[in-house]
């Protein structure tokens, strides 16, 4: 179902791609690295996470709810709690295809990522918690919010995340205040733990697995009891 609506086709995989070519090639912003595609590469991995779990997440949820298929499946014994872990299953399922995709396209750009075997399970372990964390934001949003107000409200978050979350934008680029906030949203714990392991091959941070782990606990949660199928 999600690669047949081609809007969520283009946010999933279509501006990901995107991001990633124009980035690795163009010299628009500064990277840490020699290599342009070795810092945009684990930022985009990110990104998938953020406009799939997120975004994308939270638009068809709001819309689900709004033509009345959630009211529907309200009177079955599904409940808000499975209803939340159902959604958080599918769009970890994705994100697989998403990753697959994006590292071929990144290793045609002369990719070197690093971190080895060892590097590759923590790079899972990221992006599942990360997926968690943000799919529990866009659920709360699309169980609260009108369907129209919540597409703004999570394609505005969206683009905030994308410019302050050290995705494409280095978080030295940073105001210092800007980077605390940051690196304690879950977005920006996990481009900050993927940027350490495929980057320079070093583990993430403590403080990067408890951010990313109170988030893929308390967002599920929240979302959960706050949930409103009509």
């Amino acid at each position: 179902m999600t690669i047949q609506r081609g809007e969520t086709l283009l946010l999933t995989i279509g501006i990901p791609v995107l991001l990633l070519v124009f980035f690795s090639l163009a010299h628009v912003v500064t990277t840490p690295t020699s290599s342009r595609v070795d810092f945009v590469a684990p930022g985009i991995l990110a990104l998938c996470v953020l406009s799939t779990s997120l975004v994308a997440l939270s638009i068809a949820t709001g819309f689900e709810r709004s033509f009345g298929v959630l009211r529907r499946l309200h009177v079955t014994p599904l409940g808000r709690r499975r209803l939340v872990g159902a959604k958080v299953a599918g769009v970890v399922v994705t994100e697989a295809l998403q990753v697959v995709v994006l590292t071929a396209v990144a290793l045609l750009l002369k990719w070197h990522p690093r971190g080895g075997a060892a590097g590759g399970l923590e790079v899972a372990a990221l992006l599942l918690l990360g997926s968690a964390g943000c799919a529990g934001i866009g659920l709360a949003l699309a169980g609260r919010l009108r369907a129209e107000v919540n597409l703004a409200a999570s394609n505005g978050l969206y683009l905030v995340l994308l410019l302050v979350s050290g995705i494409v934008v280095p978080l030295s680029s940073l105001p210092s205040i800007v980077r605390r906030v940051v690196i304690a949203l879950p977005s920006g714990a996990m481009a900050e733990g993927l940027h350490r392991v495929l980057g320079q091959g070093i583990a993430a941070t403590d403080a990067d697995w408890l951010v990313l782990g109170l988030w893929a606990v308390l967002a599920p949660l929240v979302a959960a009891r706050t949930f409103r199928f009509d």
